[in-house]
């Protein structure tokens, strides 16, 4: 087989406008979820009349995404890139994101991966990012002045806690310059996306762009304002033709510049010159409701409780784990309970429980630092935030429905790492 080079801009057809009437990109739906307000957005659901970024006609779990992955590739083989941008943010939905993508690598080694992202939970996914050799990483910076993104943004959520105004803004443009200098450091091709905004940040797009060539970016896409009229910035004007190109212009002092975007939906599929969303709509709905034959290797599933109802305990409370299996018949039975390894010892302690849970497809708990997260997921168990009854989220989990809607309430961590009440997770 030929060796392909999935870094290669040439395949990629929003890197290379030469590249979309020869290759094409799906759009995998596995984000809903999102981290930020942004007051131009109005994501939907169902909607196949509206062509935009936060639109999708449905969500795939991983493996619905893998399914339809294969089924879109059967039928249109000119697809080269796989790429997650929502609806919400890819890492807003880090397990669903990482898992998607690692079954993509797997089965289809020469495509290229991308994501799409405000930046704001990136950061620790980046270096397995890398590992996964995702090659292309757009982020949506929209200021670079937090008193303007003060104005673009109604809130920004942090493990669970939503900061709003300038504190928001502060935390949302510390996350986003960090993201894009990790991402370089790691040799990650990185395009920003800039909405212009008329009003709001029209006069600051060209700060933008030199601060985003200052930290190594690779691309600069100015996409004009689309008005929604049930956001708070319904009521602007879409910025005329001739402003936007004057803008691209003065941006293009800095970095190239994306001339050719079509302002993708979340689920679009084929080639920018000639898209198939609409004829691959009735695939992605049978996909969404396929039911994936469960994998054997990993027939448990773990849970952090105290009293064994309820998902009630943080990973770093956990003191042991109960472990379930499922029934022929449909139901569940607890198998055994197994010691957690003891508090102390930094990230040893979180290798010690990803071999204690091995056979385990998945972990639930109430939450989990950031460190624990990352160990546990390059070790193939899943740590999944719940809240409420053991039995539901694991039919949930067994049945890889959507685990957004467990609802898990995630306690405040430090460093990286999960406090729980207060033992620590070192």
């Amino acid at each position: 087989m030929e060796n392909i080079d999935i870094k290669d801009f040439h395949r990629h057809p929003c890197f290379n406008p030469e590249a979309k009437g020869k290759f094409g990109r799906v759009h995998l739906p596995v984000a809903p979820k999102c981290n930020i307000k942004c007051n131009f957005c109005d994501r939907k659901y169902d909607c196949v009349n509206e062509s935009r970024p936060g639109v999708t006609s449905t969500i795939l779990s991983p493996p619905q995404a893998e399914l339809y992955m294969d089924k879109v590739l059967e039928k249109e083989p000119r697809i080269s890139v796989a790429g997650i941008a929502g609806p919400g943010d890819p890492f807003a939905n880090g397990p669903e994101t990482m898992g998607t993508l690692r079954r993509i690598r797997k089965n289809h080694p020469d495509t290229i991966l991308c994501v799409s992202t405000n930046g704001m939970g990136v950061g620790p996914y980046i270096p397995e990012l890398a590992e996964l050799e995702v090659s292309h990483v757009t982020v949506t910076v929209c200021a670079v002045d937090a008193e303007i993104g003060s104005k673009i943004y109604g809130w920004v959520s942090d493990n669970k806690v939503i900061y709003r105004g300038l504190k928001g803004a502060e935390l949302l443009l510390s996350r986003q310059l960090a993201a894009v200098k990790k991402l370089k450091e790691h040799g990650i091709t990185v395009k920003i996306n800039c909405i212009v905004i008329p009003g709001i940040n029209d006069h600051h797009v060209e700060e933008v762009a030199r601060s985003m060539k200052e930290l190594g970016a690779d691309l600069f896409n100015c996409m004009a304002l689309f008005p929604n009229v049930n956001t708070p910035f319904g009521h602007l004007e879409q910025p005329p033709k001739e402003q936007m190109e004057e803008l691209r212009k003065t941006a293009e002092k800095y970095l190239p510049q994306m001339r050719h975007c079509t302002r993708c939906r979340a689920d679009a599929v084929g080639l920018l010159g000639d898209d198939r969303t609409e004829e691959f709509r009735g695939c992605l709905s049978d996909c969404s409701t396929a039911k994936i034959p469960k994998t054997v290797a990993r027939p448990y599933i773990a849970v952090a409780t105290q009293e064994g109802v309820l998902v009630n305990q943080h990973l770093g409370e956990a003191r042991s784990f109960q472990i379930w299996g499922e029934e022929k018949n449909g139901t569940y039975r607890k198998i055994t309970e197994r010691d957690a390894p003891s508090a102390g010892g930094g990230i040893k302690r979180w290798h010690k429980l990803a071999r204690i849970l091995r056979d385990c497809r998945a972990v639930l708990i109430s939450g989990i630092g950031d460190t624990p997260l990352d160990i546990l997921m390059k070790a193939g168990v899943e740590p999944v935030e719940a809240a409420g009854f053991i039995e539901e989220a694991l039919e949930t989990v067994f049945s890889d429905g959507h685990k957004g809607r467990l609802k898990g309430r995630r306690k405040s961590c430090a460093s990286g790492e999960c406090l729980g009440n207060g033992g620590g997770c070192g």
